[in-house]
C-alpha cells in the first residue's frame, strides 16, 4: 500500500485531536468524581458519540474509576470502583466492589459500540467487556484479556516485512500534522502547554515543512531525512499524551488503547508494529523503545519533552 486516502488521514486526525483535547482536560493525578446531591431533578447531558469507530471517548480504553449512584443515604454512593466492577454493601453495611453481571450493561445502539477483544470475541459494549474481564480474574484467561480494537471482530490481513516498515514513515508525518492542527486551533482551547505551543510554532513557521496530504513513500522517507528535527517532538508528544495511568515513562497495553484500537481496522500493521516497539518484550514500552520504534537517534530522546 503507498498511500492512504485523505479520509483516513483526518479521520485520523480528528481521533488525534479529541485524544488531545482530552489528555489537557484531565488533572495530573486522576481524583474520584463525586457526584453532589441538588434538589432539583438533575439534568443529565449526553456526550454525543458520532458512528465513526475512531470517534470514541479515551475512557472506554482504560480502566478507569467511575462513582456508583446511589441515594445519599447508601454508603455506595462515595465509594468508587474501576470499569468492570459496581459497589455492593455487605451485611454491615460496608461498600465493597464486585464484578458487575453483563447481563445487567445497556444494549449497544450501533456497531460503533462494539469491541473486539483480544480473544477474538465481539463484545456488545465495553460494558459488557469490562464486565466479563472482571469475573475471570486470577484466571489465565483472564490476565491475557484486553480490548483489541473498536468494532465487531474481523478478519486482520497479515502484515508483511515491507509493509511493517512503511507503517513509521506514515504514522511520523500523521503525528506532526495532528501537532500543527492543535496549534492552528488552540487559541482559547488550552489543548497544548506553552511550552508545547513553542515546540509546535517552530514547526508550523517552518518554510520547509511538508504540508499535509497524500505523500508517496519515498517522499515521507526523503522529509524524515532532510527535515529529522521537526518530527523529533512530535513523536515525543504523542508519548506523553498516552503515558497517563500513572505517568512513569512506561507504556502499558490499556494506555496504548486509545491511540491502537480505533487505528488497527484501518492499519493491519498496528499490532505488528507496537509488538516490535517493545523490543526487550516486557509488557512494557519505554520513551527509548518508542523513539527508536519512530527513528529517532538515543541522543535525541529527551523526558523532558514529554512533560
Amino acid at each position: 500500500m503507498q498511500t492512504h486516502t485523505t479520509l483516513k488521514m483526518r479521520v485520523w486526525i480528528i481521533f488525534l485531536l479529541c485524544l488531545a483535547g482530552r489528555a489537557m482536560a484531565a488533572p495530573a493525578e486522576e481524583e474520584p468524581i463525586v457526584e453532589e446531591p441538588v434538589p432539583e431533578e438533575p439534568v443529565v447531558e449526553e456526550t454525543e458519540v458520532g458512528s465513526n469507530p475512531v470517534q470514541v471517548e479515551v475512557g472506554e480504553f482504560d480502566e478507569a474509576i467511575e462513582v456508583a449512584e446511589d441515594v445519599v443515604e447508601n454508603p455506595c454512593l462515595d465509594h468508587v470502583c474501576k470499569k468492570g466492577k459496581v459497589c455492593e454493601v455487605d451485611e454491615s453495611n460496608t461498600p465493597m466492589c464486585v464484578c458487575q453481571d453483563p447481563s445487567t450493561c445497556p444494549a449497544s445502539e450501533g456497531e460503533f459500540e462494539h469491541i473486539c477483544g483480544t480473544d477474538n470475541k465481539t463484545y456488545d459494549t465495553s460494558c459488557h467487556f469490562f464486565a466479563t474481564k472482571c469475573t475471570l480474574e486470577g484466571t489465565k484467561k483472564g490476565h491475557k484479556l484486553h480490548l483489541d480494537y473498536i468494532g465487531p471482530c474481523k478478519y486482520i490481513e497479515p502484515c508483511l516485512d515491507n509493509e511493517l516498515n512503511e507503517f513509521p514513515l506514515r504514522m511520523r508525518d500523521w503525528l506532526k500534522n495532528v501537532l500543527v492542527t492543535l496549534y492552528e486551533r488552540d487559541e482559547d482551547n488550552n489543548l497544548l502547554t506553552e511550552k508545547q505551543k513553542l515546540r509546535a510554532k517552530k514547526i508550523y513557521e517552518n518554510e520547509k515543512r511538508l504540508q499535509a496530504g497524500e505523500h508517496s513513500l519515498d517522499l515521507l522517507a526523503h522529509d524524515f531525512e532532510k527535515n529529522y528535527n521537526m518530527y523529533i517532538f512530535p513523536v515525543h508528544w504523542q508519548f506523553g499524551q498516552l503515558d497517563q495511568h500513572p505517568v512513569d515513562g512506561y507504556l502499558t497495553h490499556t494506555e496504548l488503547a486509545p491511540l491502537r484500537a480505533p487505528l488497527i481496522p484501518m492499519e493491519h500493521c498496528t499490532t505488528r508494529f507496537f509488538e516490535q516497539c517493545d523490543a526487550d518484550n516486557d509488557k512494557y514500552i519505554a520513551l527509548e523503545e518508542w523513539a527508536a520504534c519512530f527513528g529517532i537517534k538515543d541522543q535525541d530522546v529527551d523526558k523532558a519533552m514529554v512533560i
